[in-house]
């Protein structure tokens, strides 16, 4: 299969730039397999289409506010997204404009008592820096980050009014664990409310982990698909999540994961043997044509063109119908990306 299969026409304005009013607000793009029909309805519908003893399994990453700026001596400014804090004091991060590399003096923009050093330089901008401090990097970012919205998202450089909004509105309401740099998007629809009333209908849940990485923004550069080096992320299954998703399986229940991320955790697992509580790391790339191991349904949003993401889609309703799919939510002014709308395949 040829990456460009994957490409479409999307007309800018369709790119949601800020969240519904309401997370249920969202529109939901119907997509039956068996009958390959299409309905157009709202997220808050979604019970509604589910069956009782269906188990949605969910990404509980929480996102870290990762975005920050710092200054050099020379006063030019510097961006970073932290990605992970490899010792006490040092911080694994992607920098831009920095223009130099190790013993580069640097001082954060939101805080200017604190400090870092740049102590080593690797490849795809990424740097290590020791920062001067005792909190760990996690507090400091809850203090000084923003949250690193992707690209396409256009907010002012130091700071936005939709800053607030922006910590509350990327996050999920069920958020956990810290670690992901982009947000598991599907999950951003559901409510406390909309969850107490998929329970009251006997629709069961599952919490699974897996810490989104900047490869999730990693375009598909090759001309084959199958040449395309997948990026790898850390995931952990509970022993919870392993006793409900081995129940579903026993009793032929569906298993719908919210998300890629959470598609790709389940489906990174044998096809022959019991879910296992287990922490690993997934590369695993989902494009057709793919033979299904555990899923019977996804909640997704809409995907950027010649992604993976919608790879894994194509790969669950076909190349042709995640064509016509997405044709006919272009048609219909869906908006596109992380704070757009969703789709539910069955």
């Amino acid at each position: 299969m040829r990456a460009d299969d994957l490409d479409f026409h999307l007309p800018p304005e369709l790119i949601a730039q800020v969240p519904p009013r309401d997370r249920t607000a969202s529109r939901l793009l119907h997509y039956r397999r068996d009958s390959r029909a299409i309905e157009h309805r709202v997220f808050a519908d979604l019970p509604s289409l589910l069956r009782a003893g269906d188990l949605l399994v969910f990404n509980d990453t929480r996102v870290v506010p990762a975005r920050f700026y710092l200054r050099k001596e020379s006063g030019g400014l510097v961006e970073g997204l932290f990605v992970r804090q490899e010792a006490q004091g040092r911080w694994r991060v992607m920098l831009k404009n920095l223009g130099g590399a190790a013993g580069k003096r640097l001082t954060f923009e939101r805080d200017a008592s604190l400090h870092a050093t740049v102590v080593e330089k690797h490849d795809g901008g990424e740097y290590v820096i020791e920062v001067h401090s005792t909190e760990p990097a996690l507090v400091v970012m809850g203090r000084l980050g923003r949250m690193p919205l992707p690209p396409y998202i256009r907010r002012e450089k130091l700071a936005d009014a939709h800053d607030a909004e922006d910590l509350e509105r990327y996050q999920t309401v069920y958020a956990k664990e810290a670690g992901a740099v982009a947000a598991p998007t599907a999950g951003l629809h559901f409510t406390p409310e909309l969850l107490a009333e998929l329970e009251g209908r006997g629709v069961g849940r599952a919490f699974v982990t897996l810490h989104v990485g900047l490869g999730t923004f990693k375009p598909v550069t090759v001309d084959a698909l199958a040449a395309h080096a997948m990026h790898s992320e850390e995931y952990e299954i509970t022993r919870e999540a392993a006793e409900a998703l081995n129940s579903a399986k026993r009793e032929n229940r569906r298993i719908i994961a919210v998300g890629t991320t959470s598609a790709r955790v389940l489906e990174s697992q044998p096809a022959d043997r019991s879910f296992e509580a287990k922490r690993g790391a997934t590369d695993i790339f989902i494009y057709p044509p793919y033979q299904w191991r555990h899923l019977a349904g996804l909640v997704t949003n809409f995907h950027l063109p010649r992604s993976t993401l919608i790879a894994l889609v194509a790969a669950l309703v076909g190349l042709d119908e995640q064509r016509r799919s997405y044709a006919e939510a272009i048609a219909r002014g869906y908006r596109f990306f992380s704070y757009g709308d969703a789709m539910f395949v069955e």
